[in-house]
């Protein structure tokens, strides 16, 4: 995931009527953009490293695979609560149905790669954005962004053990991301490669939606 991907999504609520409220997808993607600062009482885990900044160990592997479960539970909640609500048709509930399960997976790999330390699942509050297709759109993109962005910023922090539970998720989720890309017209693969972006940077965003109740 690139800045660019994230400034084009800025380009485009620029052009909306300024008397609209921002969702929570675009208070994502805004503070992704921002990065830094994580909001007091927010889900950043301590001891979390920077971007390539740290020497692996088993530790950091439990907390780093901690923050990436928190990602699982909460794109495998919000894809489980859509279907639940039964605004998806066509494509976008096929998506949700596979896309869903395969998050669900990943989480329970994490789970085991854990052994018992394991984190406790959160509640969520999707508000609006599981019932109206608009809205789901615009979120699971940036979801599937944000949790290519975390695997990458966290991936050379890890240890070689902890890196091949990762590396199996990471390849997946970026197919998630191509796919709802190309779902609602946009570029599936825009750039060459994919830069990560820190605990920091992704903790402030989805702070910032209230997605995370608990």
């Amino acid at each position: 995931m690139t800045d660019r991907v994230f400034l084009e999504i800025l380009d485009e609520a620029a052009a909306a009527p300024a008397e609209l409220p921002l969702s929570r997808a675009r208070l994502l993607e805004r503070a992704l953009i921002g990065g830094g600062a994580v909001i007091a009482g927010g889900v950043l885990l301590g001891g979390l490293p920077s971007t390539g900044s740290t020497a692996p160990s088993a530790s950091q592997d439990v907390e780093i695979l901690n923050f990436a479960l928190l990602i699982e539970y909460l794109q495998a909640s919000f894809y489980a609560e859509a279907l639940a609500k039964g605004a998806l048709r066509r494509e976008r509930r096929r998506f949700a149905r596979i896309v869903g399960s395969h998050e669900q997976a990943h989480a329970s790999l994490i789970d085991r790669t854990l052994a018992g330390k394991a984190r406790q699942k959160p509640r969520f509050d999707f508000s609006d954005t599981t019932s109206e297709q608009a809205k789901f759109d615009q979120t699971a993109v940036v979801l599937e962004e944000i949790g290519l962005a975390a695997y990458n910023g966290q991936a050379s922090n890890l240890t070689k053990a902890a890196l091949g539970t990762a590396a199996k998720i990471v390849s997946v989720e970026a197919r998630h991301a191509s796919w709802i890309r190309a779902i609602v017209g946009r570029v599936p693969a825009p750039d060459a490669t994919d830069q990560g972006k820190s605990a920091a940077q992704v903790s402030s965003a989805l702070n910032q939606t209230g997605f995370v109740r608990s």
